[in-house]
């Protein structure tokens, strides 16, 4: 039961880095205003490629995650499932440190919850 909790818990986190994904990727001028608010509104033309590459590193975590879920091997499923959750979670922690507290809330803390349920079912 812990480990398909855990599975829904990576995919959540994998939804929310292609959401991540398509924002920074391609809605950057029109849709990622409306989220990301406290950014100058004329500065998001100017960083268009950058906000670009960074949606690509969450697309990579997004199919890091997949990939941990459709994996056969069960150690090795969790193995993948913990280094990219590892991944989310520093980058989450790094985000809040830097950017915005909220982005501990929204990244961080659904892949250490993603982390402590992998490690709890490795337990039992």
């Amino acid at each position: 039961m812990i480990l398909l909790i855990a599975k829904i818990v990576i995919a959540v986190v994998a939804l929310l880095h292609f959401y991540f994904l398509w924002l920074e990727m391609f809605a950057w001028t029109t849709k990622a205003k409306k989220v990301f608010r406290k950014f100058p509104e004329d500065l998001f033309e100017p960083t268009k490629t950058l906000a670009a590459n960074q949606g690509l590193y969450n697309g990579f975590l997004a199919a890091g995650l997949v990939w941990s879920i459709i994996i056969q091997d069960p150690k090795w499923q969790i193995y993948v499932a913990l280094f990219f959750l590892g991944c989310v979670a520093v980058a989450g922690i790094y985000g809040a440190l830097t950017a915005s507290k909220k982005i501990f809330t929204v990244q961080a803390l659904p892949a250490l919850l993603g982390i402590t349920l992998l490690l709890a079912h490795q337990m039992l």
